[in-house]
């Protein structure tokens, strides 16, 4: 018990005196373990009390961390999900994406704007809705990227993470693919032809009609899809389930 309590005393002697900042990653245990002078499981003893603490936090396979974990967990998609409602992400893009729209209207290259067309015109060959819907994915988020901000295109990655994570029960319908006038194609590529004219008023404005739509699809009462909470892994692989996409 009194060797217990010294590895304490010592670890935490050596994160008050390291200069690590919250979620700076500490030494490897054994590494620790030397520079503290004490057994490597006597750290391990240690750092799962103060992890209980609070004063550090540990991810398998990646190492110890300075500080509380329950900020980034946040901002973890997985833990996101389980607290989201379908409705929830539909906001969330609502606020955050005309904006990148606009954005992406004043900073977008030429060779942006020629990739989100061919994604367009890919997205209408798809020939099965699970190719449509990467196709979808892939022209949002090059939309964040055009917005040549890492910081933006960092929080739409969260975002898109946390759509993509989402389960959604799609009831069975007589096409395998989008019909050709899918509400998507048309809204698409105004979106593109606004941030091509570098109107970025315009771009978020048709972007927000594009989720506008996209909202209508999901929640009305005659839409083919219905909201559900995260299911098994079994159940993601049901051919009646899919991704939120749209």
């Amino acid at each position: 018990m009194e060797e217990h309590h010294a590895t304490l005393v010592q670890l935490r002697a050596y994160l008050s005196q390291s200069g690590k900042r919250p979620n700076d990653r500490l030494p490897p245990e054994r590494e620790l373990a030397q520079q503290v002078g004490v057994t490597r499981g006597e750290v391990r003893k240690a750092l799962a009390i103060l992890e209980k603490e609070g004063l550090v936090w540990r991810h398998v396979g990646k190492g110890t961390f300075v500080g509380d974990r329950s900020p980034l967990k946040s901002l973890d998609p997985t833990h996101l999900v389980h607290h989201c409602s379908p409705s929830d992400v539909v906001r969330a893009r609502m606020t955050f994406e005309p904006a990148l729209a606009a954005e992406a209207a004043l900073q977008a290259t030429p060779r942006d704007i020629e990739a989100m067309r061919e994604v367009a015109r890919q997205s209408r060959e798809a020939k099965t809705w699970r190719e449509y819907e990467a196709c979808d994915n892939q022209f949002h988020k090059l939309i964040a990227d055009s917005t040549q901000n890492l910081i933006t295109s960092s929080m739409f990655d969260m975002l898109l993470s946390v759509r993509r994570t989402m389960v959604w029960c799609r009831r069975r319908t007589d096409t395998v693919r989008p019909l050709p006038d899918h509400h998507s194609f048309n809204e698409h590529e105004y979106i593109i032809d606004a941030i091509a004219e570098r109107d970025a008023a315009s771009a978020s404005a048709r972007m927000l009609e594009h989720l506008l739509s996209v909202e209508r699809q999901l929640l009305t009462p005659h839409s083919p899809l219905a909201l559900t909470k995260p299911v098994g892994r079994d159940a993601e692989h049901d051919n009646q389930l899919d991704q939120y996409n749209q």
